[in-house]
């Protein structure tokens, strides 16, 4: 049920802060006072359209913010699946509107989506305007009637369960039909290529140690020559630069007695000259490995040659993406040999999945079925209270041609409000008020299963009066009984059924005009329903009316 209502800078409303208690309460004032203000800061509370032209002027954004105690039971887990805490005590429910049209919404003071704020609504609050009425000729609507009439989320659930699989395996089968089909267009291709690659017998790496080998193969003379002759430049018969650094060693080794701290320097000579020695000997080493190898060329740029055209007709650079290439066509020659099993196997486990669907499909439609009866003879009884003692109807469940995600029917609301007329579907018989008292009385008898903490009802009894006010007054106090119900209304009747009355108004000031909401006492409310019964004139009459009202509610 709703606790407490927060509403900052929206439309006409500066700051209103109310209370609500549990039972029946009702709303009045005046027409433009401010009641479908309220109701839109609700609906934007609970993820309708953010507007930034409701933020009222002068301010830079608007804030609705409101407080429930949870008393759904799915309540619970649908905010533990998007990470929010769920405390037993209270739900808050807050969403801020800024200027640039952006929103932010949260729930329990957790940053959540938009979308979060509409699944959690109706858990929490079910508004009734006037186009709700509408939702009789869904059938959607008739479908979640009869489910929630019939407490049969348990069996809806375990149907819907079965479809998610059930179609994401057919969407499977499709992906993997298709997969086939193209793969098979690409075998003979893909076989070719694969065959070409394997008889090259190549290896990862293998080009990069190719072209440096035809790099010495190539300049093979110029190689050999500059080797040796860097080691006839170290020693030949001209020069001996290893003898020459010996010598030198031996010499300052000679004053070494005479002038300390030169040894270090001979000790360097000795490594300079070990160190040249080794150079000399690696030259030599890399100038005996080097010769001229025609014959090894040519097989070397040829084999080359066949790995570069091979990368360029498959618009890769490297032997590693050319041999990934090879290992991917391999894979893909492997699973179509592998496809038509699986595909084999994933059709037999479509068709049980279908096979136990439809039976599945068939106990919740016998369920519906049964659902249905009980609910037309509630509804037929408390539709004779409300002003339609002829009144006929019928749920007629059909079987639809496709198995769907809430089962495999189809189902309209037939009706007849009176004794020789035929039944017909109810959105093309029914009249305003008649398809109005209809939803009342669902709304009443679904307000015992528990699942509709709150109800508001907006200006429901529009073309109501008399003793069908009153009728309709007493259904939403036995509502209230099982639910929080709240009802915007013009009729006294209505207005004096509450336990609770709540009058919207508005002020002026300097500022602008203003909408305020404040709980009536008794005396106020003696004022205000005289006022509704005669106008803006009180009179004596008119007030012991209101009082005689409030006596008999």
């Amino acid at each position: 049920m709703l606790k407490h209502l927060s509403i900052s800078h929206y439309a006409l409303i500066d700051e209103l802060e109310t209370d609500w208690s549990p039972g029946f309460s009702v709303i009045t004032g005046e027409t433009g006072a401010g009641k479908s203000i309220i109701l839109g800061a609700i609906g934007l509370m609970m993820g309708g359209r953010a507007d930034a032209r409701t933020i009222r002027d002068g301010h830079k954004k608007c804030v609705v913010e409101g407080i429930f105690v949870p008393t759904h039971p799915m309540l619970r887990s649908v905010l533990e699946a998007h990470d929010v805490d769920f405390d037993e005590s209270e739900c808050i429910v807050r969403r801020e509107v800024s200027l640039n049209g952006k929103s932010r919404a949260f729930v329990n003071d957790t940053p959540v989506a938009v979308g979060v704020l509409k699944e959690i609504a109706p858990l929490l609050i079910d508004v009734h305007s006037q186009h709700q009425n509408l939702l009789l000729r869904g059938e959607q609507f008739l479908i979640d009637t009869l489910d929630s009439f019939g407490e049969l989320s348990g069996d809806l659930d375990k149907y819907t369960l079965l479809y998610k699989e059930w179609k994401n395996a057919s969407a499977r089968l499709r992906q993997l039909t298709q997969e086939a089909e193209e793969a098979e267009r690409e075998k003979d291709l893909l076989t070719f290529n694969l065959e070409k690659l394997e008889e090259l017998a190549w290896e990862e790496g293998e080009q990069e140690s190719l072209e440096q080998e035809q790099e010495v193969l190539s300049h093979a003379e110029e190689i050999k020559q500059s080797l040796l002759e860097a080691t006839a430049c170290i020693q030949s018969d001209e020069t001996d630069v290893l003898h020459l650094l010996r010598r030198a060693a031996e010499a300052v080794n000679r004053i070494a007695a005479h002038l300390p701290g030169v040894e270090e320097e001979a000790k360097r000579l000795e490594e300079a000259r070990i160190e040249i020695d080794d150079i000399q000997n690696s030259l030599l080493l890399h100038a005996d490995k080097v010769e001229f190898n025609p014959a090894r060329l040519d097989f070397v740029q040829e084999r080359l040659n066949a790995v570069y055209q091979l990368e360029q007709k498959h618009h890769v650079s490297t032997d590693a993406d050319l041999l990934a290439l090879g290992r991917e066509w391999k894979e893909k020659l492997d699973q179509m040999e592998t496809a038509g099993d699986e595909i084999e196997k994933l059709s037999r486990q479509i068709q049980a999945q279908q096979q136990r669907l439809t039976e599945e499909a068939a106990t919740l439609s016998k369920k519906r079925k049964l659902a249905a009866k009980g609910l037309t003879d509630k509804l037929a009884e408390l539709l004779h209270t409300l002003g339609m003692p002829h009144v006929s109807l019928d749920f007629r469940i059909e079987p639809s041609e496709l198995l769907r995600e809430n089962g495999a029917d189809k189902i309209s609301l037939w009706f007849s409000a009176n004794k020789d007329i035929p039944l017909r579907e109810v959105g093309e018989i029914a009249s305003g008020g008649e398809i109005a008292r209809v939803m009342l009385a669902l709304k009443s008898i679904l307000s015992k299963s528990g699942r509709m903490p709150c109800i508001v009802f907006d200006e429901i009894d529009t073309g109501v009066s008399g003793k069908m006010a009153g009728s309709m007054a007493e259904v939403m106090k036995l509502t209230s009984e099982h639910c929080q119900v709240i009802c915007i209304t013009h009729l006294p009747q209505i207005a004096a059924a509450g336990a609770h009355h709540y009058k919207v108004f508005k002020s002026e000031d300097e500022t602008g005009t203003h909408s305020h909401i404040s709980l009536l006492s008794e005396e106020e409310r003696v004022h205000e329903i005289a006022t509704i019964l005669s106008g803006a004139e009180l009179s004596e009459a008119a007030l012991e009316n209101a009082r005689t009202l409030l006596r008999h509610n």
